[in-house]
């Protein structure tokens, strides 16, 4: 295995070690959003175990898939004499031939990759995958294979969720995130480009943590630059990436496009209800599985309301390129380039850095537990929303991690390019928010307001009356 090639993914890398050792045939399954880093992932991490690599070809017929499945064969194992395999059943016969030449008890990996492009239609090949799984590759102790997809639908239905031959099957899943801050910084430290912890934060809400995009930022720029290059320049990697990536990923994308779409014209989220409502949907037209897609892939984020009905459940956009895209690229034209500084002064521009570092604390979820010291006290993670009424003044609460040592934590999060000022007017507003949960909630529990920042918070007699925690953007870069 080739680690140091490998930035972050601890937790995925001792999945990895761990299927290597197994006494046992092990089945992976690994997928997640386009470009998140899954190929790259496996091919450098079991380079020296990696007997048979074969990847679909994008709309590539089944003889083509054929012709590229034997091409490989015979890439791997070139003392065999093989044929053109004129059926999927034929063409893993032949792998089996193969495999059974192979001498030792170290594991060998066998990598499927872009699985759904192998899978053409009618073409037969996951009855045939699973056959050979079931019969043949489950019984030997000494094989790893590893199956991978970045169509989030078809890897979430046929695989991941299969009722066929495929059933139960799977020993292991990775579903690979993006980078995380801490990631992404160790990443570009590689590359050698070096920013300061706000500027990173910056690029991240942009951008997000995907691999590939992160690779195209250069040294010698800012941030500012980057973002300009990247996103507004006609050949910029990101300029046209929301055309392609709903439907690289999604069938019948035109639906998924649509929640996203909706998600971006609130930024205090949705129910499902005004979901359907904003993007014209109907119940029926496959919005629940569109959902539940978006969510297993990383788009979207799902917040159980704290003391409400699931019907009431708030549905946020968690695609930072996403909301990005929608709010600045869209409809811009080639003549606007040059501009982003100007545009990054606007209020639209505040209002939008406002939106997006809350995501990102909703994102790094877990190193917040971490700096509060409550990674091993039992916790969840919601919001909460009360309308206004004649008897109580509504509010809302976007994160509150409820404890259970008896406590909950109502988390504010504001970014700020300085640190950031308690007014008499917020004041007020944090009196009337704590105040209205608990009116609304009754929760007997202990309340501590967590207030989450860029630089912190000045010192001042309103900071040391209403807030109990005081966590800055250095925990984004905790592992």
């Amino acid at each position: 295995m080739d680690k140091k090639t490998i930035i972050g993914r601890a937790e995925e890398q001792e999945i990895l070690t761990r299927l290597l050792t197994n006494q046992q045939a092990d089945l992976l399954a690994i997928y997640g959003r386009r470009r998140v880093g899954k190929t790259f992932l496996i091919t450098q991490y079991y380079a020296k175990n990696l007997t048979f690599y074969c990847s679909g070809q994008l709309e590539g017929n089944l003889q083509v898939q054929l012709y590229n499945f034997k091409e490989q064969l015979e890439t791997h194992f070139p003392n065999e004499a093989l044929h053109l395999p004129k059926n999927w059943q034929e063409a893993f016969s032949l792998l089996r031939k193969c495999l059974n030449g192979l001498q030792g008890t170290n594991k060998k990996v066998l990598f499927f990759d872009e699985l759904p492009w192998l899978d053409t239609h009618r073409s037969g090949f996951l009855s045939a995958f699973g056959y050979f799984w079931n019969v043949y590759a489950s019984q030997r102790k000494d094989l790893l294979v590893v199956i991978c997809g970045s169509a989030a639908s078809w890897m979430i239905r046929k695989v991941v969720n299969n009722k066929g031959g495929l059933h139960n099957r799977i020993t292991q899943r990775i579903r690979l995130a993006p980078f995380s801050l801490h990631e992404t910084e160790a990443y570009l430290k590689a590359k050698n480009i070096h920013f300061n912890r706000y500027q990173l934060l910056q690029l991240y809400m942009t951008i997000g943590g995907i691999p590939h995009y992160l690779n195209a930022v250069q040294r010698g720029l800012s941030v500012q630059q980057v973002i300009e290059q990247s996103c507004f320049h006609k050949d910029g990697i990101l300029y046209n990436e929301f055309n392609n990536l709903y439907h690289a990923l999604f069938n019948n994308a035109t639906t998924h496009i649509a929640l996203i779409r909706a998600l971006a014209s609130r930024s205090t989220g949705l129910t499902r209800a005004q979901l359907l409502e904003i993007s014209n949907l109907d119940t029926g037209g496959g919005v629940t599985s569109a959902l539940d897609e978006l969510e297993e892939s990383g788009f979207i984020v799902r917040l159980h309301p704290f003391g409400k009905k699931l019907k009431d459940t708030l549905f946020r956009l968690a695609d930072e390129y996403s909301y990005f895209y929608l709010r600045f690229i869209e409809n811009k034209t080639v003549a606007e380039q040059g501009q982003w500084m100007a545009r990054s002064q606007t209020p639209a521009y505040r209002a939008w850095c406002g939106y997006a570092f809350e995501n990102c604390c909703i994102r790094h979820i877990k190193q917040i537990k971490q700096t509060l010291g409550i990674s091993g006290i039992v916790t969840t993670q919601s919001s909460w929303y009360a309308s206004g009424s004649s008897i109580n003044t509504g509010a809302q609460i976007d994160l509150l991690i409820d404890r259970a040592d008896q406590t909950i934590n109502l988390c504010e999060m504001k970014f700020s390019e300085q640190p950031f000022t308690i007014t008499k007017s917020y004041a007020a507003i944090l009196q009337q928010k704590i105040l209205a949960f608990k009116q609304y909630t009754r929760t007997r529990k202990n309340t501590q307001l967590t207030l989450v920042t860029t630089y912190g918070v000045v010192d001042n007699p309103y900071k040391q009356q209403l807030v109990d925690n005081e966590l800055t953007m250095d925990l984004f870069f905790i592992n």
